[in-house]
């Protein structure tokens, strides 16, 4: 299985709207996923960083696929209609991880 993080870095006067995050542009994100393999998502909402300090992070979206491919042809596919709908919610340009899970729970 692989991990797509989508990380927005929680900077000095970054504009994030949770509630959009989490109901429309997911919605748009499995809408327009989901057919390329896309299992599941979730959002993390960054709280702190180590030592007291703020998270590194204001959101964190994985998008889960059962293979690095599936991903691979849904963003090429879909990055258009995804990445148009991001001043919806921020400004904030994010950083995009992907990793292969080799143990869960």
């Amino acid at each position: 299985m692989f991990k797509v993080s989508v990380m927005y870095p929680n900077q000095e006067g970054t504009r994030f709207d949770t509630g959009y995050y989490c109901t429309k542009h997911m919605d748009l994100v499995k809408t327009h996923m989901k057919p390329f393999g896309l299992v599941r998502t979730e959002v993390l909402k960054g709280i702190s960083g180590t030592a007291g300090q703020p998270a590194p992070y204001i959101c964190i979206g994985n998008l889960y696929f059962e293979t690095v491919d599936g991903y691979e042809k849904g963003i090429a596919a879909s990055s258009g209609a995804l990445r148009a709908d991001i001043p919806n919610f921020t400004d904030v340009t994010p950083v995009r991880q992907v990793s292969e899970i080799l143990t869960t729970g």
